[in-house]
């Protein structure tokens, strides 16, 4: 995609199209600014749940896992607007047990409800302890692509790179009941490095 549009904007230079070369290189620019993957030294902490996107918590509450009828877990949701790096990581350590894509719709992805009506990818992980752990890529209103990158039984390291999301979406988090919620709604977070949940000892 990135290159796609350097290409069109070098094209469109080379046969005086001047317009659509500015168009173009604005483009890519903004790509370039979007697809950004920096490289991050992971909080390695043990007992915690790191965030797995970058953005705003635009809610906080008790839930149970997607498509579960259980409770017992807290969702910590994550906006990202089209100003953030979109790449998640890991939350914890530990091996992924299931990867599902449900489809839905493309609601705005900071409301609450765009939790279970948007389309999204849940990935459930199971700690060193045994506690399972999910994570919900959510599609927003621009977002059309949701990358994931890991598979059933794949070991992960908390901060590690598991995906993306194209285009302005959200990331929810569900802690077990053993941890406790360390972040507020309209907090800045960061991938791989602030601390969303801490055990309780």
């Amino acid at each position: 995609m990135l290159v796609g549009a350097a290409a069109a904007s070098a094209a469109c230079g080379l046969i005086g199209l001047w317009t659509l070369c500015g168009l173009s290189a604005a483009v890519t620019l903004a790509l370039g600014v979007f697809l950004r993957d920096p490289e991050r030294a992971a909080e390695r902490r043990p007992g915690v749940v790191l965030s797995g996107a970058d953005g705003k918590v635009c809610a906080v509450a008790d839930s149970g896992l997607p498509g579960a009828c259980d409770g017992g877990y807290r969702r910590v949701s994550v906006f990202m607007s089209l100003f953030d790096v979109h790449v998640n990581r890991a939350p914890v350590d530990g091996q992924v047990l299931d990867v599902e894509h449900r489809p839905g719709s493309f609601r705005a992805a900071f409301r609450d409800h765009a939790s279970e009506a948007n389309e999204r990818t849940v990935i459930a992980i199971r700690d060193g302890a045994g506690r399972r752990h999910a994570m919900a890529q959510v599609a927003g209103y621009l977002a059309r692509r949701i990358v994931c990158r890991v598979r059933p039984r794949d070991e992960v390291r908390a901060g590690g790179r598991i995906g993306l999301i194209m285009f302005g979406s959200r990331v929810d988090h569900f802690l077990p009941s053993q941890y406790r919620v360390v972040v507020s709604v309209g907090q800045r977070v960061s991938a791989g490095r602030t601390v969303i949940g801490e055990l309780v000892s």
